[in-house]
């Protein structure tokens, strides 16, 4: 699949940019997921938060941001990881971790990582080397486990 993949601080998103990563994070975690939460928390146009788009044909299509902490000693925060529908199944989730954590490597060597999974996707994040550091719970009514990295 041909994607292009941008790595932009948040201060380099455009207006357009915005939108369309609000409007899919919308349409999968709030429409999709049937789950009413505050996805605009004031986090992404923060301190040096960084977010990892793709786009396919001018359609957004998977994203991720990345929170950084003010204490160096603190985790990178790994979040609001979302692929479209349209796109499952191809890859491109693999290919949005994969450019997420070069980011996060590139910027922040050595620094560990953190990231709130859907429990059902353990799995999936295992093979990007997190491992579960907190029993099952739910957050927002959907079942969550806490992971690591590093």
């Amino acid at each position: 699949m041909d994607v292009t993949w941008q790595d932009l601080h948040h201060s380099e998103l455009t207006t357009e940019q915005l939108y369309a990563l609000l409007a899919l994070r919308n349409q999968v975690f709030i429409v999709e997921q049937n789950c009413a939460y505050e996805d605009i928390d004031g986090q992404d146009l923060r301190g040096e938060n960084r977010h990892i788009l793709g786009t396919l044909q001018d359609q957004m299509v998977a994203c991720a941001r990345i929170l950084v902490p003010v204490q160096a000693a603190k985790p990178l925060k790994i979040g609001r990881v979302v692929v479209s529908q349209s796109v499952r199944g191809s890859g491109v989730g693999q290919q949005l971790m994969r450019r997420t954590l070069a980011c996060c490597q590139h910027d922040w060597p050595q620094r560990p990582l953190f990231l709130s999974a859907q429990a059902h996707l353990q799995h999936f994040y295992g093979q990007f080397g997190f491992y579960p550091v907190s029993e099952p719970y739910l957050e927002d009514n959907i079942l969550h486990v806490d992971m690591q990295n590093g």
